[in-house]
């Protein structure tokens, strides 16, 4: 428990370093900052595997003794390696379908990162929730690892089929059901998300292409 709680503290302390100081001014990341960054926080990704060799080599509160779980520092190691990897190499159809959003939304560069940071905040509380019921059901339910293994194949195969040429965010259901109960302008009101509009709080397109 205390080595979780440690590693969410560590992981928000990131966050609320990478937007409360080093991203507190809305600005247009060149590509130089960019590449910077991008090799930071690779090598932050690549130390935290020594974490998680010497966690399951010693055994830390347990951590590698639990049945199906990696048994030794080695064996823990290769597979963050490989899911780390995996992830980036997922990533790269994303970045595409980022850019049509942004160019879509008409979205300025120097507001593109608020959008992000908080889209990627949105996945991870997502994926906990989603990951935590899914470790429930299966704990209850063994047939139910059957329909995630269906699930991913048909996420899989729409992933590979997608065209991504034809992408219309106004086509996302999502959007389509969130403006059917709440106004939303046309219009950029600096970095915020939602603004008032004679007396009616409506959503900016910055907030739109955050739902995307």
């Amino acid at each position: 428990m205390v080595i979780w709680i440690a590693f969410l503290a560590l992981v928000f302390f990131f966050l609320a370093l990478d937007l409360g100081v080093f991203n507190k001014s809305p600005h247009v990341v060149s590509t130089r900052e960019a590449l910077m960054w991008t090799s930071i926080w690779v090598t932050v990704s690549l130390l935290f595997s020594v974490f998680v060799y010497f966690a399951y080599e010693n055994h830390w509160e347990g951590i590698g003794l639990t049945i199906g779980e990696a048994h030794t520092g080695k064996e823990a190691v290769l597979k963050y390696l490989t899911g780390y990897l995996i992830e980036q190499s997922l990533s790269v159809d994303n970045i595409f379908v980022i850019a049509v959003i942004f160019n879509y939304f008409r979205i300025p560069p120097q507001y593109q990162h608020r959008v992000l940071f908080w889209g990627i905040i949105g996945a991870l509380v997502f994926r906990g929730i989603m990951i935590a019921v899914g470790v429930v059901l299966i704990s209850r339910f063994s047939w139910i690892s059957y329909v995630f293994g269906a699930i991913l194949l048909y996420s899989a195969y729409k992933m590979l089929s997608a065209d991504h040429e034809g992408v219309d965010p106004e086509k996302n259901r999502l959007v389509q059901l969130f403006k059917k109960f709440f106004p939303v302008v046309n219009r950029m009101e600096g970095e915020h998300f939602f603004i008032r509009k004679m007396g009616v709080k409506a959503a900016t397109p910055l907030f739109v292409a955050l739902l995307v």
